[in-house]
């Protein structure tokens, strides 16, 4: 019987050499698209084969599942409270998306007993190994809990729109996690763009600022067009990469996908989801004990 144990746990431990992609899709302000890009760049990853999920962390106002027309029951919170596991909160979405319904007020995460903190480091750390990537919606703006998503996860993806309080929050958001927290790496999709030439003139733009104030590197991983199919697929609450694959919106959101999925895979240990939970657990109580 401890031979079977011992197997398990080994054959588990080979599993979990891979690491996961930790992506947090952010962005300085509300109403530039980003939410609606995470469910669309998610399924356009699980379309080509790579095994998905989705943690809507808007904690305030989660709609990733109105966007697909789900309305939950459970939310982390119940998995917090050991009420359930992840598995019987997670849904599932097209092509095989996992989403897993946020908790509602990052504070509570900061108030965990060690107990619960265990619980739900385990419960994401179950999962990790039937995952490649863990995309990580957060709320708009620059809160402190958005911060925190954005800290704990590998990769950070700033959405902005042709707006010039999309560019101006989108900087201040770059500037917070780089002077505070060292940060130096960003990577930034344009959306809501009337073509491919005006998405990189605003990329150029941002860039133009940080390069002179910042110590950080912006990496364009491309330009999403605004398009009326992306609207109509909103409101029949069904993603655009699904409704209508061959509009110019899905188009450019796969070829985001195949750059995503092409991004060099870091092996180090926060690769793996139950450190990025352990982040945040970390960064929440630094926060409340301020």
């Amino acid at each position: 019987m401890h031979n079977q144990v011992d197997q398990a746990a080994g054959l588990r431990k080979m599993k979990k050499m891979k690491p996961v992609r930790v992506i947090a899709i952010t962005s300085g302000k509300g109403g530039v698209g980003k939410t609606n890009l995470s469910v669309n760049i998610g399924i356009a990853l699980a379309d080509m084969g790579r095994r998905v999920a989705l943690l809507d962390a808007d904690m305030g106002l989660a709609n990733v599942d109105i966007l697909l027309g789900m309305y939950p029951k459970f939310n982390l919170s119940h998995v917090l409270s050991g009420d359930k596991t992840l598995d019987e909160i997670m849904l599932n979405g097209p092509s095989g998306l996992k989403i897993i319904p946020g908790a509602s007020g990052i504070q509570k995460m900061a108030e965990l007993t060690t107990i619960e903190q265990a619980a739900i480091v385990r419960a994401f750390s179950d999962i990790d190994a039937d995952l490649d990537v863990l995309i990580v919606d957060t709320a708009a703006g620059i809160s402190s809990s958005v911060v925190n998503f954005a800290r704990a996860c590998q990769e950070i993806v700033v959405v902005v729109c042709d707006e010039p309080t999309s560019l101006t929050d989108a900087y201040a958001f770059i500037k917070l996690l780089n002077r505070d927290y060292g940060l130096s790496h960003f990577h930034v999709i344009c959306n809501m763009v009337q073509s491919v030439q005006q998405g990189m003139a605003l990329f150029q733009k941002l860039t133009k600022v940080t390069s002179h104030y910042l110590d950080v590197t912006l990496q364009f991983d491309g330009a999403v067009p605004y398009d009326e199919y992306l609207r109509k697929s909103v409101q029949k609450q069904n993603p655009v990469v699904v409704a209508f694959p061959g509009c110019q919106a899905a188009q450019a959101i796969k070829g985001i996908a195949g750059k995503i999925d092409h991004w060099p895979l870091k092996s180090q240990a926060g690769g793996y989801i139950e450190f990025f939970i352990e982040k945040m657990l970390q960064y929440g109580a630094e926060e409340y004990a301020a």
